[in-house]
């Protein structure tokens, strides 16, 4: 039988998620992962709309299939920003970034407006 070690629980009622993943060590993670997830899927619907199989938009970029998964896989945040760009005009579209400041909204609302209901 074996017996469970008692583990220190961190009461964590009343932080946000983000104090959660940066007590954890994974926001950068995370919200890599969460961008790359958005941008993955903004192209696919793109192919999608335009008929475009990975194929033919895999020769239109002078590229491998394999590489085009690559960059259609929401969880590889290693692709490169040309490569994004370069995918998004193949797709008649552009890449827009933007910087904002890294303000913890939920501070600035009062505690009843923190849980999104009424």
């Amino acid at each position: 039988m074996r017996i469970k070690k008692n583990r220190k629980r961190t009461d964590r009622s009343g932080s946000t998620f983000d104090s959660f993943l940066e007590e954890e060590g994974i926001r950068e993670e995370v919200e890599a992962v969460a961008i790359k997830r958005v941008l993955a899927w903004q192209l696919e619907q793109a192919m999608r709309e335009q008929q475009k199989t990975k194929q033919a938009m895999a020769k239109q970029l002078h590229t491998s299939r394999s590489q085009l998964d690559r960059l259609l896989d929401p969880r590889n945040v290693s692709v490169t920003l040309d490569t994004i760009t370069r995918a998004a005009r193949a797709l008649g579209k552009r890449v827009i970034l933007r910087v904002t400041d890294g303000v913890d909204r939920s501070r600035s609302l009062p505690r009843s407006n923190r849980g999104g209901h009424a």
